[in-house]
């Protein structure tokens, strides 16, 4: 495991052999979506609290030792073949800097591939959400911080609106 004084270039141990097989973590992505949607509206109505408690809980634990999550409350690891745009240093959410080593490495940790690089080498390997990686990704609202992600989803906080001209 390379350490990293930054806690975007933190790696769990067998994390990135997980995350170097995307396809796997594809079909478990949209069979998770597919329940969530359907389990979502009843644990809403039921126990709205303890429901997001578990959400955030669950995903600060397990997408945060696979994906090094950084709870944005945006989550597209679906749309950057199951790589976390997050845990770039610079945080860029649509694509490399003008800084990535010729070796494919980060620039701001050397010893570390570039998180870019390896979403577009992960994303060549996706059957559903292959093309996603192509789409501009809004900016990150700083807003929804440490909140459930696929909450968000559900409730469309996640999505940015353009101001009607």
């Amino acid at each position: 495991m390379t350490q990293s004084y930054l806690k975007e270039g933190k790696r769990a141990p067998g994390s990135e052999w997980i995350k170097n097989h995307p396809r796997f973590l594809e079909i478990s992505y949209a069979a998770s979506k597919r329940l969530f949607k359907l389990v979502y509206p009843l644990m809403n109505r039921i126990a709205p609290k303890p429901f997001e408690r578990f959400m955030i809980w669950s995903e600060k634990v397990f997408k945060g030792w696979i994906f090094n999550c950084q709870m944005c409350g945006m989550c597209v690891l679906h749309s950057t073949g199951m790589t976390c745009p997050m845990t770039c240093p610079k945080n860029l959410r649509n694509g490399p800097c003008g800084g990535v080593r010729a070796n494919g490495n980060c620039e701001v940790i050397p010893d570390l591939p570039c998180i870019w690089v390896q979403a577009w080498e992960r994303s060549k390997e996706l059957h559903i959400y292959a093309d996603e990686i192509k789409v501009i990704q809004p900016a990150v609202n700083r807003s929804l911080h440490n909140t459930s992600s696929w909450i968000n989803m559900a409730e469309g906080k996640d999505q940015v609106k353009f101001p009607e001209t």
